[in-house]
């Protein structure tokens, strides 16, 4: 029979837990778990665990959660005494130090929301539908010096629906990716898995998103706007300004040509232009300081005057 492998965890989000529990289920010897430090959030500033905290407390597994990794001997003596086989990294939110690279034989296998090279960085998932990607995937790769540039290990497409947003489309990358790691570690102790470099030449980057993101510009086209929605949902969203208020956009769909952030209503329904002569319908929408509300709400409420413009 052949050993389970001895393997420290480290992740912090959401998407991490499917693969945690993968790990414990397949019967490997999760060591530790490290994770993000608790953070104030909230009015209250009450401090919250991270979602890998709290399912490893549940599983009773050993937790660590340093500040700081690059600089830190404690943290580096107790990784080594642990002698782990490998280093399993899910959206852990830190560079990975080299003395940690090195540390295990199997070394650092981190599962990222993308086929890479493509989409490297901080939010794949968002910046593959926001550029209107019909497949992503997953990929397990050996984290080197780089961002998101070690030898690829083993990848899995997925398709992007057109109802796709980031909160629907991660869980299922998540799932997928659990199975995926846990087929990654028994390839690489069976040595059945060869690693292939990246072709660098074909690499595109998912920066972290900032607020700004979600500020719609109505030069782009509609299929652009739409895709943008979809990929920035739940933060920073779609956003614009309407009588001089941010308008948050929730929902909306492809229709009708209007000139670029140009207002129309027919009945309950509500046009926005967008470049090219595109245009998209409102369907959900939020007006700052009031609540969520559909078009026809909002036409009701706010009666918007016959080409009145989005934006300002």
């Amino acid at each position: 029979m052949t050993q389970s492998l001895s393997l420290v965890f480290c992740g912090t989000p959401n998407f991490a837990v499917p693969t945690l529990d993968r790990l414990v289920e397949a019967g490997f010897q999760v060591q530790l778990v490290v994770t993000q430090p608790d953070r104030p959030k909230g009015r209250g500033l009450e401090r919250v665990l991270s979602p890998v905290k709290r399912r490893a407390l549940q599983l009773k597994l050993p937790v660590a959660q340093p500040e700081g990794i690059k600089n830190n001997p404690e943290f580096r003596a107790q990784l080594a005494g642990l002698k782990p086989d490998g280093i399993v990294i899910v959206g852990y939110g830190r560079i990975i130090p080299p003395w940690m690279l090195e540390l295990p034989p199997l070394g650092n296998i981190n599962l990222h929301a993308s086929l890479l090279p493509k989409y490297r960085g901080a939010a794949p998932i968002q910046w593959a539908i926001a550029r209107g990607e019909s497949i992503t995937g997953i990929t397990t790769m050996k984290i080197d010096a780089g961002l998101d540039t070690g030898d690829i290990l083993l990848q899995r497409e997925l398709p992007i629906t057109p109802n796709d947003t980031a909160e629907t489309l991660g869980p299922k990358l998540a799932t997928m990716g659990a199975d995926l790691t846990v087929e990654t570690l028994r390839g690489l102790q069976a040595h059945n898995i060869q690693p292939r470099p990246q072709d660098h030449s074909q690499a595109t980057l998912a920066p972290i998103l900032k607020k700004e993101d979600g500020l719609i510009d109505f030069s782009r086209s509609a299929s652009e706007t739409l895709n943008r929605m979809r990929g920035f949902q739940p933060w920073p969203g779609a956003y614009t300004r309407f009588r001089g208020k941010n308008l948050q956009i929730w929902h909306a769909a492809l229709d009708s040509t209007l000139r670029p952030s140009e207002l129309k209503t027919e009945g309950n329904r509500l046009f926005a232009g967008c470049g090219g002569s595109t245009a998209i319908e409102l369907l959900e929408l939020q007006l700052e300081g009031k609540k969520r509300t559909s078009a026809a709400d909002f036409i009701r409420g706010y009666r918007p005057l016959p080409g009145e413009r989005l934006g300002v």
